[in-house]
């Protein structure tokens, strides 16, 4: 932790290293301006395996990054941003959204690691009600994310799948076709001729509801948007957790009886919270799991993130592609069946000992019931061949859309579900710890799980597949994780 004094303004700083290796350093801050209330807070940011490409998916990773700060030990706060006055360093863009944060990303094809010095994002101190005279602390977050660029593509599957799937999408009259998305206009949900539609159970309604339509406003993936290339890891969760006040901790207590009732390792969950301080983990590489619907939109509220919905989860994995039957995310319906062994167990270098070569490896009932989730990004590192397949990466390079932990989607299957827009987080929380951003499903109607988990049989980790789809689940267990997205400008 770095020291500055300024003639009016002590600030104290903190980088912030998340998965894969993405790096935050040398936080300081610089240029500030008495007379505008500005000042430059300048870092350092690089991450490793990066890309960006012009062919094929054309698209590329990114990092979206964004500060918090607190005045004389008080609450943590975001960080204003305007559109201007930033300096970025030769080979990045930078992108301001909304005040919020900053995605960046390369400014031309390649790949590997990038490793970029003295950002500078001005932030507006007076405007967030901050004086001279402040004792400030300031916090700078990374979270890598990978860029969905906008087209058409298609949801469900071909007729071959219609045995092997639940609820699955599928344009009425066509029992051959999925059904195209070809903009983000209301779309017509019923069994007329045309329309989408979907079987669902009759008792559970567990495939939703049959109704419709879907919005204009419901986000549908025709669209562009960035997705967290990997699901929600448990050093981003402690990260989020210890700059919340003493109340939001308690209403976002995983450790308590609303999720794993444990300070112990469970279900390869390792935070712990003594009830004052900061919580810890043990095992901050792993994705979250034991967290319910209430506890993840707060996340994404702070975070200035959104929920992707299940349109969107389809076109995060297959792209503009036609749908292959049985495909799981890697775009294949070959998958591993040899229950995995470990190395470097529980570790930054966790990885699968013995990955199946030629096929798709994923982790699930049959690789890996007796583990538990894996290592975020842990797939990808293991592969013997960088393929698509063997690693388990999506058309657009996003990790893990099938298995480790559930997915969760805004789901178009109840009306609570479909009234959602779309709005991103605003960086604070209610005081209770809780979201306050409209049109978000208050708590779980309007949530579903796509993906499958580390504990799943084959069927639910296929794309098309929407078994919990609408399922209205209140509460946490070892198979529930998740990940934010954000619209693209």
């Amino acid at each position: 932790m770095d020291r500055i004094i300024y003639p009016l303004l002590l600030c104290l700083f903190w980088g912030t290293v998340y998965a894969n290796n993405i790096q935050v350093s040398n936080v300081a801050l610089t240029e500030q301006s008495s007379g505008n209330g500005t000042t430059k807070i300048q870092f350092d940011l690089s991450w490793e395996n990066s890309w960006r490409i012009s062919v094929g998916p054309a698209n590329h990773d990114a990092a979206w990054i964004f500060a918090k700060f607190r005045v004389n030990n008080g609450d943590w706060r975001h960080c204003s941003l305007p559109n201007f006055g930033h300096k970025v360093p030769a080979g990045a863009v930078m992108d301001i959204y909304d005040r919020m944060g900053a995605m960046i990303y390369r400014a031309a094809d390649g790949s590997g690691q990038v490793d970029w010095d003295d950002f500078q994002l001005r932030w507006d101190y007076r405007l967030d009600g901050v004086s001279d005279a402040d004792i400030v602390d300031v916090q700078v977050f990374a979270i890598e994310m990978v860029y969905v660029p906008s087209g058409a593509f298609y949801l469900g599957s071909v007729s071959g799948d219609r045995d092997t799937l639940n609820n699955e999408f599928f344009r009425v009259g066509f029992l051959s076709q999925p059904f195209p998305v070809t903009g983000e206009g209301a779309i017509s949900v019923g069994p007329s001729l045309n329309s989408l539609y979907y079987p669902s159970d009759p008792v559970s309604g567990i495939g939703g509801d049959q109704s419709g339509p879907i919005p204009a406003a419901f986000p549908k993936g025709f669209a562009a948007f960035y997705c967290m290339k990997y699901e929600v890891s448990q050093d981003q969760w402690t990260a989020f957790f210890n700059t919340l006040s003493d109340a939001a901790k308690t209403t976002n207590d995983i450790t308590g009886t609303n999720g794993k009732n444990s300070d112990n390792v469970l279900g390869r969950n390792g935070i712990s919270w003594t009830g004052t301080g900061n919580a810890t983990t043990s095992l901050p590489n792993l994705p979250l799991n034991y967290v319910n619907n209430v506890r993840m939109m707060a996340y994404l509220d702070w975070a200035g993130l959104r929920m992707m919905t299940e349109l969107e989860y389809e076109k995060a994995c297959r792209g503009p592609g036609t749908p292959v039957a049985g495909e799981f995310a890697w775009g294949t319906a070959g998958i591993a069946t040899e229950t995995y062994t470990l190395a470097n167990e529980g570790t930054a270098n966790e990885v699968v000992a013995n990955p199946a070569e030629g096929t798709g490896n994923v982790v699930y009932f049959s690789t890996a019931s007796s583990i538990g989730p894996l290592r975020v990004g842990s797939i990808a590192a293991s592969a013997v061949n960088q393929s698509r397949e063997e690693s388990g990466g999506s058309y657009y390079g996003i990790m893990d859309l099938s298995g480790n932990v559930y997915e969760r989607a805004v789901t178009v299957g109840n009306a609570p579900g479909r009234d959602y827009r779309g709005t991103h987080g605003d960086g604070m929380l209610a005081p209770t710890g809780v979201h306050n951003v409209a049109n978000w499903p208050s708590a779980d109607m309007g949530i579903g799980y796509r993906g499958g988990s580390h504990a799943n049989l084959t069927p639910f980790l296929r794309v098309a597949d929407r078994a919990d789809a609408a399922t209205v689940l209140n509460g946490a267990n070892s198979r529930l994780g998740f990940r934010g997205v954000r619209t693209a400008q």
